[in-house]
């Protein structure tokens, strides 16, 4: 501590008595110069308080740790406070500062026979990094250099925003991530810090992931042919019906999948058959917007626990998806908000669903009082899909009386039971009411 107090002590004396630094010059700006030099005959000069806040913050922007500012024009007797001043407003008001700088020191004297302070700045970060702050004209710009962070699946980054209003930095990053699964291979957790006051701000975002980068670009290096070979999958012509069919045979004929949540959501399912609700849905709009397809994400309830699905848009009318539902039935199926029983989501945030539904796509002979399956679980659900939930609300199989044959000499047909329906179908709930 006593050493490193000496060298600061020699420092300073060197500055003021305009004395050289072994190797001849020390590093020193004029307030507003563009270019940054480090010659001895470039000085900072300040005359007044705007003037002495200018040139603390171009020392700081170029990550400068000693320098001189010449005071020759300030009136001697508010130096001292224009200084405290001075240094007040960058460590705290000043965005870049705020962020930057540790502490400073200072002190007043003399340098080449001229009134000088000098001014030694500790920084809580590298000049590297302060030199590759991007900076943005609002909080809008900055969402292209934070998604470009991700998907470099970089550890944070460091945003200066000129005209900043209030910004949830933290759930543009969750919401980017759900809605590119093909891009993002992990959800990070999110640290948010803010520095400065006034108009501009620094954002400071810090990105902690549960794998390593080269991990995760690997996993993406094996889901993207996934993603490419599904729209290669539903192009030319069709409906749109046909395409949100074909996806969805086409993601899940993959695997006998198995219902688990991961951290790594499209890598899991795409190449594993591991995943829950959330991967099915996040991982199937991403499928049908890359194939030109619109395709939401809804989150809500079903039957009290949470649940994840889809709503697709068909010739300017909307339906919901529950992959896992449709995996039960056996076929791809679209519903209608009449047809959601058990489900509870916020209505106020999505269009309402109110077109043919189930019921207008049977395409099957059996009657239609079975084309609509009560909702499973994830807990439920066989993740191989091969359980027919009717098998087990076949009526018991009974003896057929002996045939007789009518006077016309023709057999007469056994009649079919009436439309399966389901025991355990829970009772009719109450009307949905939006959360």
């Amino acid at each position: 501590m006593k050493g490193r107090l000496m060298i600061l002590a020699l420092a300073v004396s060197a500055l003021l008595a305009g004395c050289n630094w072994p190797n001849g010059s020390y590093q020193s700006v004029t307030a507003h110069q563009e270019q940054w030099e480090t010659d001895q005959d470039d000085v900072i000069s300040a005359s007044e308080y705007g003037e002495l806040i200018d040139a603390m913050k171009e020392l700081v922007s170029m990550g400068t740790e000693t320098a001189a500012i010449h005071v020759t024009q300030y009136p001697a007797e508010s130096l001292e406070q224009g200084m405290e001043g001075a240094i007040r407003y960058v460590m705290q008001t000043d965005p870049l500062g705020s962020y930057a700088v540790e502490d400073v020191a200072y002190e007043i004297g003399a340098s080449a026979g001229h009134p000088a302070v000098a001014v030694t700045i500790t920084y809580r970060v590298s000049p590297t990094k302060i030199r590759y702050i991007r900076r943005v004209a609002d909080p809008e710009a900055a969402w292209e250099p934070i998604t470009n962070a991700l998907e470099r699946y970089d550890t944070g980054i460091v945003i200066l925003v000129e005209d900043y209003a209030e910004t949830d930095f933290t759930q543009f990053v969750q919401s980017y991530a759900q809605e590119n699964p093909q891009i993002v291979m992990e959800i990070p957790q999110v640290t948010e810090n803010l520095y400065g006051r006034g108009r501009s701000r620094v954002a400071e975002l810090t990105f902690t992931y549960q794998n390593s980068r080269d991990n995760l670009r690997n996993m993406h290096a094996q889901v993207e042919p996934v993603f490419n070979a599904a729209a290669l999958y539903v192009s030319g012509d069709g409906s749109q019906r046909q395409k949100f069919s074909q996806l969805y045979a086409f993601l899940m004929e993959r695997f006998d999948y198995t219902l688990e949540t991961s951290i790594t959501p499209a890598y899991s399912l795409l190449c594993h058959g591991v995943g829950d609700s959330k991967a099915f849905a996040t991982v199937y709009a991403a499928m049908c917007s890359t194939a030109g397809l619109e395709c939401r994400i809804v989150t809500g309830t079903c039957d009290g626990e949470p649940r994840t699905w889809n709503m697709v848009e068909e010739d300017g009318e909307y339906y919901h998806v529950d992959l896992l539902r449709c995996n039960a039935l056996g076929e791809y199926r679209q519903f209608t908000d009449g047809e959601m029983d058990g489900y509870v989501w916020d209505y106020s945030a999505y269009p309402a669903c109110t077109g043919t539904g189930a019921a207008g796509q049977q395409e099957s002979t059996e009657p239609e009082s079975s084309s609509v399956a009560p909702p499973q679980t994830e807990a439920e659900t066989d993740p191989s899909g091969e359980t027919d939930p009717a098998e087990e609300t076949d009526p018991p199989e009974e003896t057929d009386p002996p045939e007789e044959t009518d006077p016309a000499g023709e057999t007469e047909e056994p009649t079919e039971p009436p439309g399966q329906t389901n025991p355990t179908d829970p009772p009719e709930e109450e009307e949905k009411t939006a959360e």
